[in-house]
């Protein structure tokens, strides 16, 4: 329904304006007043494009489609529910090494392993020796702004942190970005060639067009011009060679243009007293310094991207952790305790989108925000220390003011 909808805008339309009544037109999605509504402000054309990205995003791939022979899901939506983030049923592993030398499982099936398997097929298996982590697909809303802010505002965040009292600290991941990839616009490369990675849970992809064809690769066994090889399994070496991608450039490109053009989530209730309380708390107890309020991107080919103040509460560095948090697996440069900082936006909308209760952190081992809290260690030790030690009002103000993000 929803899909059809967009389509039937685009054509009748034309013109984002109508995006901007989508509470009435398109009642299978999240309410705009609630979080997710739709594309940012966009050209006809360009209107069209996002709808047919929006089709291809929410499809669902079979055998004949080319999803497979190995897979976790059918299709992007399967994890990233009305432009959220997954929940357990949809949860991914990943294997490899608790170094950050290289990943030495990858002609084992690394780094991650096909749940699931096309008839004919054996399904994958972790090897002997192999470290591996649980992951929860993390929200899609947004994305495209993350994308478009420069390295230099991620680090200047960087040394922000040199002289925290609290011992943050937080660093990029830096990483080789594929062959395939363009350098995005105000990208600073390090002396060793690697630039800053921003996407995943270990900030170890660098861009939505990566993110993408990852996706299509290891989620769902789709060949692509950018990942022309299906996953490779060892304990199967019948996987017939491929004459031409399962996935062609324009449905590709359609649906990368989709996530980097959706709006970010709406904050609801922000004029309300506890909400706007709870902010202060929020920024008091020290939560702010990862989980930053705003952002300002840089120049973007797509205009309503460009030179936009947004807020997404987060630096997109890697901070450790605490033992608490280590899985013993790690991605690019970082440390296996080391984790992306978390967007917190959309975070009021997670029991819609996840049957009713919240699973967060990494691996939704966290079933409700104060317990999330609770699990953070190591540069986040102090604050949620100090939120521990909030009377009872103040903490609801603090949770109140998370969930109207």
């Amino acid at each position: 329904m929803r899909k059809k909808t967009l389509l039937v805008i685009s054509l009748l339309v034309g013109a984002i304006a109508a995006f901007t009544t989508c509470s009435k037109l398109l009642p299978s999605m999240i309410n705009p007043e609630d979080g997710l509504c739709g594309p940012v402000s966009l050209s006809n054309a360009q209107t069209v494009l996002f709808s047919a990205g929006n089709d291809q995003f929410f499809a669902h791939r079979t055998a004949a489609t080319g999803l497979g022979p190995y897979f976790v899901a059918t299709g992007c939506g399967s994890c990233h529910t009305s432009d959220n983030r997954g929940h357990p049923f949809t949860i991914l592993t990943r294997f490899g090494q608790s170094d950050t030398l290289g990943n030495t499982f990858l002609n084992e099936g690394a780094p991650q392993l096909g749940a699931f398997a096309l008839s004919g097929y054996m399904p994958e298996q972790i090897p002997t020796g192999a470290t591996s982590t649980k992951l929860i697909a993390p929200i899609t809303a947004g994305v495209g702004f993350l994308e478009a802010v420069p390295d230099s505002e991620i680090l200047n965040m960087a040394a922000a942190n040199v002289n925290n009292p609290d011992g943050v600290r937080g660093h990029p991941n830096y990483g080789t970005i594929p062959s395939f990839a363009t350098p995005l616009n105000g990208a600073i490369p390090r002396g060793d060639g690697k630039y800053i990675c921003r996407f995943g849970r270990k900030a170890s992809v660098y861009s939505l067009q990566q993110q993408v064809a990852n996706a299509y690769n290891r989620d769902m066994g789709i060949t692509s011009t950018y990942l022309p090889f299906n996953p490779y399994n060892y304990l199967d070496q019948t996987i017939p060679e491929l004459s031409a991608p399962e996935v062609d450039n324009t449905t590709f490109a359609s649906v990368v243009f989709y996530v980097t053009c959706l709006q970010t989530p709406i904050q609801r209730n922000g004029t309300d007293s506890t909400v706007m309380y709870g902010s202060q708390v929020f920024t008091q107890v020290g939560c702010a310094v990862c989980h930053r309020p705003t952002m300002t991107t840089g120049y973007s080919p797509i205009d309503a991207l460009s030179y936009q103040t947004f807020s997404p509460y987060t630096d997109l560095l890697v901070h450790d952790m605490g033992p608490g948090l280590d899985d013993h697996y790690t991605e690019g440069a970082a440390q296996t305790s080391e984790w992306r900082t978390t967007p917190l936006w959309g975070l009021g909308l997670a029991p819609g989108v996840q049957g009713g209760s919240v699973y967060l952190l990494h691996d939704g081992r966290a079933h409700s925000i104060q317990q999330a809290i609770g699990m953070h260690g190591g540069e986040a030790a102090v604050s949620a220390q100090r939120f521990g030690a909030l009377s009872a009002s103040d903490q609801n103000a603090l949770i109140t003011f998370l969930k109207s993000l």
